[in-house]
């Protein structure tokens, strides 16, 4: 390519680089209709090869239209990269037939160089940045756990999902509302109540009450204290309405203070929330009598046995649902369906995604066919739902108070650590945490190797500014020196990120980004111990090239370790 010098070479780099993808499809859409091939699909599978050695990227297209037209794939597939190799799109070396019918598509190494200039011109504020959602209005609600007890590590993992699907989704166009339901009414907070007049007393905490030490040091500081004295609450019988409003006073006296203890442990982790959303205000406020008159009035509601009913096996559940007890008091679900029809019809947002625990999984169901009895369609509400999570101390319990805080597991292995662990795996999946491994300060540590990737690149800008060394205009430099195995692998790594983004985003996969972090640390650290930026045998010119790859890999984890809110550091 040689030296090339101006705007206009600049400007080239940025349009043609902005998709190959884009270029192959519509080569590929215009071969089909030379051949002869009508119904053209409207979306042409197109995707990387798995070994470099087919190629760059494969389509399988011939395949799925062939009977369209008539034809014998492999047949259509021949013509197919005929007519493409008549005007080949640029890059486009070579186009071959390989089984029943792919089309293998053999490029050039600039179509890697003209991503990695895309990727420096536009930096970490424009590369991989989508318009997917168009300014729709989504509300994800994650974490919620009951102020009952201290965030758990289980808990911490729907911290993680939440906050970064939301970063991901504010990256590809959506207008993201972040909220915690907090439950500060109902049986729980009764529960809690009577676990902490209990300690205040002296006495045993109840079988399904709260036994953890939180508990014992909030009856410290309980401002009833003095006047409980041991043996106080022996004569309190059930139903005695001083016994049962001062229950209610120490519960949501210690759900406050277990709530301000969450919002620390977030604050640890760099999730804010825009919205505290009450309970209480729902089930006492009307919603809830609304909620349910409005199911009435289509016909949807019944008394039976004392107890108010839901028909929800009308619109699909495997049975109905009771929403008010015979008691008198709302059910949970009762509470819920006002709490999303505040959502959806009074706040009226486009969509709102749910992440729970997987012990919800029962509530889906019927929440869903609620919200179509209310006339909200079921396709704007979503649920991710997070399995367990363990240590090798065994399975975690706030009731029991055996469990392990997230406070505490912050303390031992640190914030960036617990983000990037916690963002590993799908979260439909269980998880085990190999804790001894991530305390290592070795390239061995998933979370260190990453890091250390960033790391050696600030290193690397550090010594050529105390060298002297300027990484000039992007316009200026001759990418076409980037040759070497390394810089190849680093830059199709570079390229993958759009599409990695793209795919976590649009599946709800946060850890498709966390894969590609690691690869591309990888990567980079390969490109470091073969391929020297500066010094003997060095020229100026290809320094200027692998300082530039070196800020396509900056940008690269810089996005990254964002959206998976990792810091960067600058050295270790």
């Amino acid at each position: 390519m040689g030296v090339l010098f101006g705007s206009w070479y600049f400007l080239l780099m940025a349009v043609v680089g902005e998709s190959i993808s884009v270029a192959l499809k519509s080569a590929i859409t215009a071969a089909l209709g030379e051949a002869g091939v009508t119904e053209v699909p409207a979306e042409v599978h197109l995707d990387r090869t798995a070994r470099l050695e087919h190629g760059d990227w494969y389509s399988n297209v011939a395949l799925s239209s062939a009977k369209a037209a008539g034809k014998q794939p492999r047949a259509l597939a021949e013509s197919m990269a005929e007519l493409i190799m008549a005007n080949p799109p640029r890059h486009v070396r070579g186009v071959e037939v390989a089984g029943p019918g792919f089309l293998n598509f053999r490029l050039d190494d600039g179509w890697l160089h003209d991503v990695l200039a895309t990727a420096v011109s536009q930096g970490t504020d424009n590369f991989a940045k989508f318009d997917i959602g168009k300014g729709e209005k989504a509300q994800i609600e994650f974490v919620s756990a009951n102020p009952t007890g201290p965030l758990h590590v289980g808990n911490g993992w729907l911290c993680s999902y939440g906050d970064t699907l939301a970063r991901l989704m504010e990256r590809c166009g959506w207008s993201i509302w972040r909220e915690y339901y907090v439950n500060d009414t109902g049986g729980q907070i009764r529960k809690l109540g009577e676990s902490l007049l209990a300690r205040v007393a002296g006495q045993e905490v109840p079988e399904e009450g709260y036994q953890g030490d939180y508990v014992a040091d909030l009856a410290r500081s309980y401002p009833g204290a003095s006047a409980l004295t041991s043996g106080a609450l022996e004569d309190w019988r059930p139903g005695d309405p001083v016994r049962e409003a001062e229950i209610v006073v120490a519960g949501r006296w210690a759900a406050e203070r277990i709530l301000g203890n969450i919002r620390f442990s977030l604050e640890r982790l760099g999730i804010h929330f825009d919205e505290w959303f009450s309970q209480a205000s729902v089930e006492e406020g009307g919603a809830v009598a609304e909620t349910i008159a409005e199911l009435r009035s289509k016909g949807l509601v019944y008394e039976q046995d004392g107890a108010t009913w839901l028909s929800t096996s009308e619109l699909g559940d495997t049975r109905d649902r009771v929403l008010v007890k015979s008691s008198g008091d709302a059910t949970y679900l009762a509470g819920d369906i006002a709490y999303h029809r505040n959502k959806l019809v009074v706040r009226e947002f486009d969509r709102v995604i749910d992440v729970w625990g997987a012990d919800h999984h029962g509530q889906v169901a019927s929440l869903t066919v609620a919200m179509k009895a209310l006339g909200v369609d079921p396709s704007r509400l979503e649920f991710q739902l997070g399995q367990m999570v363990s240590l090798a101390e065994g399975r975690m319990s706030k009731r029991a108070g055996n469990f392990i805080s997230l406070d505490s597991l912050l303390d031992d292995i640190g914030t960036d650590a617990f983000r990037l662990l916690s963002l590993s795996k799908s979260i439909n999946e269980s998880t085990v945490l190999d804790l001894e491994l991530v305390r290592k300060k070795s390239m061995d540590n998933p979370v260190y190797y990453v890091q250390y990737a960033h790391a050696r690149i600030a290193s690397i800008v550090r010594v050529a500014a105390e060298r002297g060394v300027e990484r000039i205009a992007l316009a200026n430099v001759d990418l076409s020196l980037l040759t070497h195995e390394r810089e190849l692998e680093l830059i199709r790594c570079i390229s993958e990120l759009e599409e990695v983004l793209r795919e976590a985003c649009e599946r709800r996969e946060p850890f498709k980004i966390t894969n590609w972090v690691r690869k591309l640390a990888d990567r980079f650290h390969g490109f470091y111990h073969d391929c020297y930026v500066m010094g003997d045998g060095i020229s100026e010119e290809l320094t200027q090239a692998r300082l530039t790859i070196t800020e396509g890999a900056r940008v690269g984890l810089a996005i990254g370790l964002y959206l998976l809110g990792v810091d960067a550091p600058e050295a270790m």
